[in-house]
């Protein structure tokens, strides 16, 4: 896809540095003259979007901890010193906390992207891997960044989260003791979640190095699902690819910045803003809102599974929905394999389409389920949800791949360029691409 390098050094620096330590070719290579498909649309910037954040979470994370004291009896106070005492600490504070949340919401967008156009299929089943193993570092961190600030709801989220370890078989309570420092929610465990909130950024930086480098070696995918076959499918990274990304992050980062410098606590919990008290129990305790599905799928399991006819448990509830909630995140490292279909993109497969946006839906009003009590219709609707969510991946997705009758693809990237324009010709379609380039 790459193909062989482009870039000419055209200094005697720069061919003394080319030949000792190419970082200007590996730069040119992989984002200027890097070749994309042609038909990529706005969804594709995301993955760009992440990139941004991911380098804004750590600047802003980095500073913030020069402020944050990691003692259980001062750390609530040193966040509300930083918003106030500090010179621009409230906006800070504030990007970070924000930009947990917009990190997010571009993840899930680009997750169900890659699960629309098939971005899973090989040759880049190691690239979907590498992507959940992403996602699963940033639940990490962010879980472990919402202890930090130590209000109430940090509090009793860390004891809550960290108690279903102990679910776990033999091993269990000896992490949940590992994690906690001890027996119970206190300072060692305020001081290890800092260090690891400090530490996992910089790992999710090496997986994201490995994710691009991965995408670089299989090449990007496209909205029709299918791979490059010329020249002509493809055009330079930059400006084509470089522009579209920036207008996209500028969009992203206004909304960010609404909320920002309107609305910064909105996506927060109020409880949060009362010291952590040990006495005092919140009504209703429950988790940031990107991790709603999950607790939804965790309490989901309320029932015990044993042999029929007999007294005889073999997985209590607390552990089944342990292994639910994880497993909801399991199953998304066999979808390459769960999904039977020779067919890629979501635009030729009619019943996936339909199915995918079922799922979706499904998706969000699983985080909806999340934020609602553990009673009443909440509780049957929440384990509809969770079965439904489970159904789509294995048993949904390989049966349509047998049984579902794709729609006739076209030859190429190309071709459906020009189906797209009006039948228009290559050399016209390549003209109107360099025109604002040439009166710029």
């Amino acid at each position: 896809m790459s193909g062989h390098s482009t870039y000419h050094p055209t200094s005697g620096f720069g061919k003394f540095m080319d030949d000792r330590l190419p970082i200007a070719r590996l730069v040119h290579d992989s984002f200027v003259s890097f070749p994309v498909p042609r038909n990529l649309n706005n969804f594709y910037t995301f993955g760009g979007i992440l990139m941004v954040m991911l380098v804004s979470q750590i600047i802003t994370g980095v500073v913030i901890a020069m402020h944050f004291t990691p003692d259980a009896s001062m750390a609530f106070d040193s966040v509300h010193l930083l918003r106030r005492d500090v010179e621009y600490g409230h906006t800070l504070q504030s990007w970070h906390a924000v930009g947990a949340s917009m990190f997010f919401i571009a993840v899930y967008i680009h997750i169900f992207r890659s699960l629309y156009y098939g971005s899973y299929k090989a040759p880049r089943e190691i690239l979907w891997i590498l992507g959940v193993v992403i996602y699963l570092l940033m639940m990490a961190t962010a879980f472990m960044g919402y202890v930090l600030p130590w209000g109430q709801m940090s509090y009793w989220g860390a004891q809550v989260i960290t108690n279903f370890f102990s679910a776990i078989p033999l091993v269990g309570d000896t992490v949940r003791e590992f994690l906690l420092g001890g027996y119970a929610v206190g300072n060692a465990t305020l001081n290890r979640f800092f260090s690891l909130h400090y530490l996992l950024p910089f790992m999710i930086t090496g997986v994201v190095i490995l994710h691009v480098w991965t995408l670089h070696v299989t090449g990007q995918t496209n909205p029709t699902g299918v791979e490059v076959k010329s020249k002509q499918d493809v055009i330079p990274f930059t400006p084509y690819a470089t522009i579209k990304d920036a207008f996209a992050m500028v969009v992203f980062m206004i909304i960010m910045c609404y909320f920002v410098f309107y609305m910064p606590d909105y996506l927060g919990h109020a409880d949060n803003y009362i010291p952590a008290n040990s006495n005092v129990t919140p009504a209703h305790i429950v988790p940031e809102w990107y991790f709603l599905p999950f607790y939804a799928v965790l309490r989901a399991i309320d029932f015990n599974i044993g042999i029929p006819f007999t007294d005889i448990v073999l997985i209590d509830s607390k552990l089944g929905g342990v292994l639910a909630m994880f497993g909801a995140i399991a199953v998304l490292f066999f979808v390459p394999w769960l999904d039977t279909s020779d067919v890629r993109s979501a635009n030729y497969r009619p019943m996936y389409k339909i199915f995918f946006w079922i799922f979706a839906i499904n998706a969000v009003f699983l985080g909806y389920l999340g934020s609602r009590p553990a009673e009443g219709i909440w509780i049957p609707l929440m384990k509809a949800s969770t079965l439904w969510y489970f159904f789509h991946f294995i048993v949904i997705m390989p049966l349509l791949g047998w049984f579902e009758k794709p729609l006739p693809r076209p030859a190429s990237i190309t071709d459906a360029v020009l189906a797209k324009n009006g039948g228009a010709s290559i050399a016209q379609i390549e003209g109107t691409a360099a025109e604002p380039q040439a009166k710029g």
